[in-house]
């Protein structure tokens, strides 16, 4: 009786560790899915930042921020002088059309 007792005892607890086994392997394929999203989610940012470097090698062939800055600098010195131009021009013609004005009526 003892050797059939001892045999039930010895299954039950070879049972329980088959069980503890395979709650353990349940646990690890949730844990690898887990990783095998936040793997998914790190190479879609790994692309974003590829495209972005690509972008940015694109701009830097075409002009480096310096440039860039001094080109805007450059554009706003010329609408400044376009406006001055104009002014002058509109005052040079003032003045001609009163002198002219001036000169019918003396």
């Amino acid at each position: 009786m003892s050797d059939s007792s001892g045999w039930e005892t010895y299954s039950k607890l070879v049972l329980q560790q088959l069980e503890n086994l395979n709650q353990g392997i349940v646990d690890l394929r949730s844990e690898m899915q887990e990783l095998k999203g936040q793997l998914t989610e790190l190479k879609a940012k790994e692309d974003r930042v590829q495209d972005l470097k690509a972008w940015k090698d694109k701009i830097d062939e075409i002009a480096s921020p310096t440039q860039l800055k001094t080109a805007i600098n450059d554009i706003e010195e010329l609408k400044m002088y376009k406006t001055k131009a104009v002014t002058t021009f509109m005052v040079v013609q003032f003045l001609m059309a009163t002198a002219l004005a001036l000169a019918k009526f003396f």
